[in-house]
């Protein structure tokens, strides 16, 4: 799996903003892009990586309310990360609720968070949100909270190409234990879950209108749209042909659902019978 890069997408015409912008892409090593109209901003994100943060402003190009510009984006692109940063005062609570319902993932208050750390706090936990929260509805409600919380830790960590050590690194675990924390709660061991995020933000981009088959391969970190078909193959028996006309995330989910209840069954590991076993006509022993 490769490595994708961690783009930081602008449009905003606050000067300030920018200059904290640029501060946080240095401090946590993403390219950052500004961009000056929203059609530009469109051309960038085709082909943006899972890992793209987008900032924008929401009001911009509207003369009233939030613009139709960004309600089109996250209508063709409802994967997308997109913070809006804007200054809340009195009556813009109509433009927040509209805002989260266009598929915003968070708002940044300007009068507020316009420092440099305050902002990079903001964007950090905004990573990997909308595949979280998708993956979240579709828990089974017996889902521990130690599992809630390695799964969500993954959705953050896959959207960067990351592996296992990644996984216990941002859990502040080692790899060792991580492998006994996702067998306590019931998960495939950790490479296997990874794989399985993975196919998960795969189908959460098939299901964007506007993302050809390899764009999704090369945004999810595949070398090429083949790894991703091969993926797919694997781990749902389907293409992504086959999944888009099924609903890409849903179906993939009921099958990662399948696979939750398999990680929970309890496991039988079989022995080779003694020889005093075999005298008896005893074969195996299940423990």
């Amino acid at each position: 799996m490769q490595k994708v890069p961690r783009p930081l997408l602008v449009l905003h015409s606050d000067a300030v903003l920018r200059e904290r912008l640029r501060f946080v892409a240095r401090k946590e090593g993403m390219e950052l892009d500004e961009f000056a109209e929203w059609d530009e901003l469109l051309d960038a994100v085709r082909t943006s990586p899972a890992s793209a943060l987008i900032v924008v402003d929401p009001y911009a190009g509207s003369g009233k309310g939030p613009s139709i510009e960004l309600s089109s984006l996250l209508n063709r692109f409802p994967s997308l990360t997109v913070i809006a940063a804007m200054a809340i005062g009195p009556g813009c609570g109509g433009d927040v609720l509209k805002l989260g319902q266009w598929g915003v993932v968070g708002v940044v208050d300007l009068e507020e968070e316009v420092t440099g750390p305050a902002l990079g706090r903001r964007l950090m936990a905004a990573r990997g949100r909308p595949l979280r929260g998708l993956v979240e509805r579709q828990l089974p409600s017996y889902t521990s909270a130690a599992a809630r919380a390695i799964l969500g830790a993954a959705t953050s960590i896959v959207a960067e190409g990351g592996q296992g050590a990644d996984l216990a690194r941002a859990l502040h675990i080692t790899p060792r234990t991580l492998s006994r924390w996702c067998r306590k709660a019931g998960l495939p061991p950790p490479k296997r879950l990874l794989a399985w995020m993975r196919i998960l933000l795969a189908a959460e981009f098939l299901d964007d209108p506007g993302r050809s088959v390899t764009a999704v391969a090369l945004a999810c970190g595949y070398a090429a749209d083949s790894s991703l078909r091969l993926a797919l193959r694997r781990f749902t028996a389907l293409n992504p042909t086959e999944l888009r006309a099924m609903g890409a995330f849903e179906t993939a989910s009921a099958t990662f659902a399948e696979a939750l209840i398999e990680a929970r069954a309890p496991k039988q590991r079989y022995r080779a019978p003694s020889r005093k076993g075999s005298e008896n006509g005893g074969t195996v022993a299940a423990e």
